[in-house]
């Protein structure tokens, strides 16, 4: 069987900076170039809401981005939302790095076995210490904490109720805000 060929980050800039993937929806997923999921209108709609809700809530306590790179290790994944450390000038020549990160979440409607499962074990790989996914198909929010390895220790379902992230605990969100 042939050997697959990895790519690096830098490669994956490379070719960023060569226009080759100019045109392209491509996200680098353990060294390799994975196509995007084209989005639905509702997870726009989803993802839109809760980042604007994390920016009044959060408005000078973090960085709330959508859709943007964060550099791993072999991977740069475009997460539908991350919560980064201030100041925002600390990502003026490069992507944010795990230990920026206070909270990553992805919007699954079509990908959520992806999420489960590839998505999981590279954010926890990269010790990324809070990770949400919003299955938007079975109305819940699959939240994973206490990363070891390649899986989190810590994993809750919630329907309804409320939740807090672990680097904001003085923030308590309504699942409904999430889900709805």
């Amino acid at each position: 069987m042939p050997t697959l060929v990895k790519w690096t980050i830098e490669d994956y800039h490379n070719m960023i900076d060569a226009g080759i993937l100019a045109q392209k929806k491509v996200e680098l997923i353990a060294g390799e170039i994975v196509e995007m999921t084209p989005e639905k209108p509702v997870h726009r709609r989803v993802t839109f809401k809760l980042a604007d809700y994390f920016r009044e809530k959060l408005r000078g306590k973090a960085i709330i981005f959508e859709a943007h790179p964060i550099t791993l290790f072999y991977s740069e994944p475009e997460p539908d939302i991350i919560i980064t450390k201030l100041p925002l000038e600390r990502y003026d020549t490069r992507h944010p790095y795990p230990e920026d990160i206070d909270l990553l979440i992805e919007v699954s409607d079509s990908t959520l076995k992806y999420d489960l499962e590839t998505k999981q074990k590279i954010y926890a790989l990269a010790r990324i210490k809070e990770y949400w996914i919003i299955d938007i198909k079975n109305s819940q929010l699959i939240v994973f904490q206490q990363p070891e390895n390649d899986c989190y220790v810590k994993q809750i379902k919630l329907t309804k109720g409320v939740i807090s992230p672990l680097a904001f605990s003085n923030l308590k969100i309504d699942s409904q805000t999430i889900l709805n």
